[in-house]
């Protein structure tokens, strides 16, 4: 039982908080009971009242009070590929990141793959965001130009809807922030989702754009 703050991995769940400390260690957490049952092989757990002080635990929890279970898991990537996937280009909030994540875990074969200027997956919120789809379906890291599938932009400015393409595989669906987030060749060729509101956020498009694309894949064959 850990009853010292000054714990290895105590110190290690705090610096995990960091980015740059996610980044040099290779490292992520994720906490409560779901996300480590859903998560692969752990470096390690920690469980309050069993492995740890519930008060040390609940100090290094980014939850607030009650945090039953953290666990250090390995950070995994992706390659690019698959039928249907997503590229996100200038995507800042990480809840949005998880949330597409997610989305995509549920309707495409591709992973999420995180172009510039993307929140990191694999932060605390982006990872609670996932819920679990981050185990399931590790995101990817490319540019445009290393994408291997056709792009197709979505944007609240583009001249056509979504409803007017023939989706084909292998198709990746690029999305960017609200403003600006997508590169000047891709706006050209936007496609935009047929809304009675100014916009969407961007995990809604993501989501939305995922499903029809899918169904109407599906539909052909």
């Amino acid at each position: 039982m850990i009853t010292s703050a000054d714990n290895d991995k105590l110190k290690t769940i705090r610096k995990l908080a960091q980015k740059s400390w996610r980044d040099k260690l290779g490292l992520f957490a994720a906490e409560g009971e779901d996300l480590v049952q859903a998560g692969w092989e752990p470096e390690f757990v920690l469980r309050a009242g069993v492995d740890v002080e519930p008060e040390l635990l609940n100090a290094v929890s980014l939850l607030g009070s009650g945090t039953r279970v953290i666990g250090v898991y390995e950070q995994r990537w992706a390659d690019p590929g698959g039928d249907l996937s997503i590229w996100l280009s200038g995507v800042e909030d990480p809840g949005n990141v998880g949330t597409i994540i997610r989305s995509a875990h549920a309707l495409a074969d591709g992973p999420v793959v995180l172009g510039p200027g993307c929140a990191d997956p694999y932060s605390p919120k982006a990872v609670r965001a996932s819920m679990g789809s981050i185990f399931a379906r590790p995101p990817a890291r490319a540019t445009l130009a290393e994408l291997p599938g056709r792009p197709l932009a979505l944007s609240a400015h583009g001249e056509r809807t979504l409803d007017e393409v023939e989706p084909a595989p292998p198709l990746v669906l690029c999305l960017g922030a609200e403003r600006g987030g997508l590169p000047e060749e891709l706006e050209r060729e936007a496609v935009r989702i047929d809304v009675r509101s100014e916009s969407l956020n961007v995990a809604m498009a993501a989501s939305i754009a995922l499903y029809e694309a899918a169904r109407r894949m599906r539909g052909h064959g």
